[in-house]
């Protein structure tokens, strides 16, 4: 078995699958979190009544963004799978309309959930404001995936050199 298998029985780095699906999680709402509250802090087309109401929000954010990406990915691969070009244009159409019907479904769903304790305001009763928000907070999330990911372990030359020779 080679050092980057792992399962629950045999953890990677002495963490198992579980325990890297809750830090990662744990991160990714953290990460949404900061953004939120940075952007209700600094400009005011965002507004949130307090820290427990953005936690939550943040909460919810993820869950919906992690269905989401789920659902596009699982209609991306049924139009991978067909031949033509047909199939490629209709991918690309309903990627941009789940990505694009999936904030505005979102932004309705912390509405009910929260109502006035969070307010997006701004052009298109506050569209635009949710929209920087939830881009706000894709793009931190891949800028922390990046440091993440750069700090992982690399093999000198020495380790590389020696399993060469064996």
């Amino acid at each position: 078995m080679s050092a980057e298998t792992t399962s629950i029985a045999t953890p990677l780095h002495g963490f198992n699958s579980p325990q890297r699906y809750f830090v990662g999680y744990t991160l990714a709402v953290l990460v949404d979190l900061t953004v939120l509250n940075l952007l209700a802090e600094y400009w005011q087309h965002i507004s949130v009544s307090s820290f427990s109401i953005s936690l939550l929000v943040a909460i919810l954010l993820q869950l919906l963004l992690k269905l989401t990406i789920a659902f596009e990915h699982k209609l991306a691969d049924y139009f991978k799978s067909k031949p033509g070009t047909a199939p490629k244009v209709y991918r690309a159409l309903s990627t941009w309309a789940i990505l694009f019907f999936s904030k505005i479904i979102m932004l309705e769903a912390i509405n009910l959930a929260f109502g006035d304790s969070i307010t997006f305001t701004g052009p298109f009763d506050g569209i635009v404001a949710f929209f920087v928000l939830v881009f706000g907070i894709l793009i931190a999330e891949f800028m922390v995936s990046k440091i993440y990911f750069s700090l992982r372990d690399k093999p000198n030359d020495e380790t590389e050199g020696a399993a060469a020779a064996s």
